[in-house]
């Protein structure tokens, strides 16, 4: 009685002792091959990534998942299934190096903090996708040293405001995909004033990454 399998969900998922819910997604990896949808990706104008790094991305493949389809949700059960692309491997391959990592370790934590608002506008994905464009628009490795990554952050954020105010947020890989589907325009809103306000403080406040 202590573990149930929860039954109003295409998913499997299990209720452990009435407080828990456990979540079990079959995925698949595929390597050495690139999904279509994709194909586009990297653009041949940019810098970033270098090309030996992008193929060694491309070679590693990416994964399936069994999950819910957002779009078919509420329709009959097989009608929502769906195979989702994750390229989870892709994007740790491509945020090695410098202070990538680090830069999107403090953003998680400001949104945590921050900007962890009713109807989750902002989630960490969105976050590390925007981090990843922001790499197109600063290429060299010296544009991720220590003493750039405020610099960095303050861009990204600056990106974050953007998309919120356009309601629009482009997956990186897939373009067409967009992030922001579903988010209520209020709590949009109200994570743009929420962003603005972050973004003030660290642009007035020389320390505000001590206290933040």
């Amino acid at each position: 009685d202590s573990v149930k399998m929860m039954n109003d969900t295409n998913e499997v998922k299990i209720r452990v002792q009435e407080k828990f819910v456990v979540q079990i997604t079959p995925s698949f990896k595929c390597n050495g091959v690139w999904p279509r949808s994709a194909a586009h990706w990297p653009q041949m104008h940019n810098a970033w990534p270098h090309p030996s790094q992008a193929a060694f991305v491309k070679t590693e493949g990416f994964d399936l998942l069994s999950k819910d389809s957002l779009i078919l949700q509420g329709k009959q059960s097989m009608e929502g299934d769906a195979w989702i692309i994750s390229f989870k491997e892709a994007e740790k391959q491509l945020l090695m190096g410098a202070s990538r990592k680090r830069c999107l370790s403090i953003l998680k934590t400001l949104r945590d903090r921050h900007l962890n608002l009713e109807g989750n506008p902002v989630t960490g994905y969105i976050l590390q996708t925007l981090l990843m464009y922001e790499c197109e628009k600063h290429p060299k490795e010296e544009d991720w040293m220590e003493p750039t990554v405020g610099d960095r952050i303050a861009g990204l954020l600056m990106q974050l405001i953007s998309c919120l105010q356009c309601r629009k947020c482009p997956h990186y890989f897939i373009p067409s995909v967009d992030l922001l589907k579903g988010k209520s325009p209020s709590s949009m809103d109200k994570a743009s004033k929420a962003t603005w306000n972050l973004m003030r403080d660290l642009i007035t406040n020389s320390k505000a990454f001590e206290t933040l």
